[in-house]
This record gives structure tokens, C-alpha cells and sequence, in this order.
């Protein structure tokens, strides 16, 4: 607990965790009313865990594979704590591209001072074990989107695109997060990881075939054919093309990926929704499957991929 009191709204200079890297094994505080309480990581395998002193460097070990989202937050400040809740529940709709990770101030003063909290609540992120800055005080749910969007457009760019499992209720430890990957899946995030995309793409294009259910590595495909099609892409150049040639589908198709790593995601779509209004034939073809494969990118049940379906019918038939 800090020896001055918290305020409701911030975060200041620079973010040192080291000390949490010797940080000796203590008890477990009691966790409040409403929180997700356990050892270790604790809390559910879904979209919430908690971090503590004791626990944070596996949490950031875990943001190797899947984005973290962290809040900063203190039983003091209620409204901090019905923020966290505001976050948990936008994120349950964002079909586990990322985990919140609450972290309650007032009982872990290691990371109090690691991250050197005046006021609550603080958001940032974590990719790949790295501090994301965000911003603090509570923030309004409309406002929260787009910077989730292009918060989740980064971590795609770092090869982050793993996601957790919103179904799991049992407590776990902190040992047990990280769940050894079926041996394609952990071929394509080897290759990932080494810059090779085209290896990535074709470890999960081997996994479909053995399993056309196989969900994650449906996704993965997705993410890495996102990944390919914008390496080394130029977002001034590539909207010049696509204002010139309206109806070129790798044209528009190319801006609407970069939009959507820029976290411009209802932008993305419609481009491609006019763009499937406009055409005919095999452009159409074209220009729908690269919508639907933007879709597996996104998550088929976040509530923009289900609008933009509806849109898609319309312009269809």
C-alpha cells in the first residue's frame, strides 16, 4: 500500500519490473468481493485473470502468445473497480482475442511502484512480455474500441495472435497457462516468430486438412494471410491505387487490411461490402472471400462481424 493515498484518474514516467523478477513467493491476498480469487495466475482460463506481485512475470510471459490487456485499479476508488468491470465485459465480446489482467493496486505494492500509479484506473497492454501505454482514467466503452482495435492491429504485426479459452471455468495455476500447442500449431508459431510466413501459412493449411474443424488453426491461417498480404505495404500508396481503381478487389481488398490493423474495423468492411455491391462474377467471388476472411480475423462473434454479415447478405441478394 502506498503511503500516499490514490486519486481517481494516472500513470507517470517510466515502467520498471525488474523487482518483480526476484519478487520472493508470498500468500495470496483474500481477493474482494466479485473478483476471481486463486493461486497463481488466478482466476478463470477465460477473460479475466489476476495479477499480483507475486504472479505478474508469468503474466507478462504469457502475453508471448496471447495480448494482455492490464488494469490498474483500487477497492478506494469504486469507480476504478466498476471500470475493470466495463473492460471485462467489453472484452467478452471480442471472442477471446486478448485477456484482461486486473491487477488491484492496494494489495501488491511491488507493482504499485513498478508502474508508478498516482490514480486509478490505468489501461495498458502487454505483447510479447512489453509494457503497451495506453491511458489512465476510466474511459467510455465507445471510446474503448478503437483503441482495442488498433491495440489488437500490434499485436498482430508482433506475430501475438493466440487466443484464450472463454469457455474454461476452473481455477488454474499459474504453471498450467501455458498449454503446450498441438505440434502444427506450434510449427506455424515457430515460424511466425522467425519471419516466415509463408511457412506459418502452410503448418496450419496442414492442419485444416487434417482437421477442416480445427478452429484455431482456421484462425491462424487468417491472421497470417492478414500478416502476408501487408508486409511491407505503404497506407499512402496503397489508398492512391484504390482511389484510382475503384473496382480492383487486391486494390481495396489491400486498404481494407491495413484499416483493420490500424483498428478501423467497420471501415474495413464496408469497403469490401461496397466493393461486392459493385461487382459481379469472379471479382465478387474475390471480393467476398477476402471479407470473410477478415471476419475469421476479428472473431466471428464480436458484434461489428455480425453486422457486417447482415450487410453482406443485402449486398449479395
Amino acid at each position: 500500500m502506498t503511503d500516499q493515498p490514490l486519486t481517481a484518474g494516472g500513470l507517470r514516467g517510466a515502467i520498471d519490473l525488474t523487482a518483480l523478477r526476484s519478487q520472493p513467493p508470498a500468500a495470496a491476498p483474500a481477493a474482494p468481493s466479485g473478483q476471481a480469487g486463486g493461486s497463481g495466475i488466478a482466476g478463470r482460463a477465460g477473460v479475466v485473470v489476476e495479477g499480483t506481485d507475486t504472479n505478474f512475470q508469468e503474466v507478462a510471459n504469457a502475453s508471448v502468445g496471447v495480448p494482455m490487456l492490464l488494469v490498474l485499479w483500487a477497492a478506494q476508488i469504486p469507480e476504478s473497480r466498476d471500470y475493470l468491470d466495463t473492460v471485462v465485459r467489453l472484452a467478452a465480446g471480442y471472442d477471446g482475442r486478448f485477456q484482461v489482467v486486473s491487477v488491484n493496486v492496494e494489495q501488491n505494492p511491488t507493482l504499485l511502484r513498478a508502474f508508478q500509479v498516482q490514480s486509478v484506473p490505468v489501461t495498458m497492454g502487454l505483447i510479447q512480455g512489453q509494457p503497451v501505454p495506453m491511458f489512465a482514467g476510466i474511459q467510455p466503452e465507445q471510446a474503448l474500441r478503437p483503441v482495442l482495435d488498433e491495440f489488437l492491429g500490434l499485436a498482430v504485426q508482433h506475430g501475438v495472435t493466440g487466443r484464450v479459452d472463454l469457455a474454461g471455468a476452473e481455477p488454474v495455476e499459474a504453471g498450467d497457462v501455458e498449454e503446450q500447442l498441438p505440434p502444427l500449431h506450434q510449427e506455424a508459431y515457430d515460424a511466425i516468430e522467425r519471419g516466415d510466413l509463408d511457412g506459418a501459412a502452410a503448418a496450419y493449411e496442414k492442419a485444416l486438412k487434417q482437421n477442416p474443424a480445427d478452429a484455431d488453426a482456421e484462425l491462424g491461417l487468417a491472421q497470417v494471410g492478414l500478416m502476408q498480404r501487408t508486409e511491407g505495404a505503404d497506407l499512402q500508396a496503397a489508398r492512391a491505387a484504390a482511389a484510382e481503381h475503384p473496382l480492383d478487389v487486391a486494390a481495396q481488398g489491400l486498404v481494407a487490411d491495413l484499416d483493420l490493423l490500424g483498428g478501423h474495423v467497420e471501415d474495413a468492411f464496408l469497403r469490401l461490402i461496397d466493393l461486392v455491391r459493385a461487382t459481379a462474377g469472379e471479382e465478387r467471388e474475390q471480393a467476398k472471400n477476402h471479407l470473410l476472411q477478415l471476419f475469421a480475423v476479428v472473431g466471428s462473434h464480436d458484434e461489428r462481424v455480425r453486422k457486417a454479415r447482415t450487410s453482406l447478405m443485402s449486398a449479395l441478394f
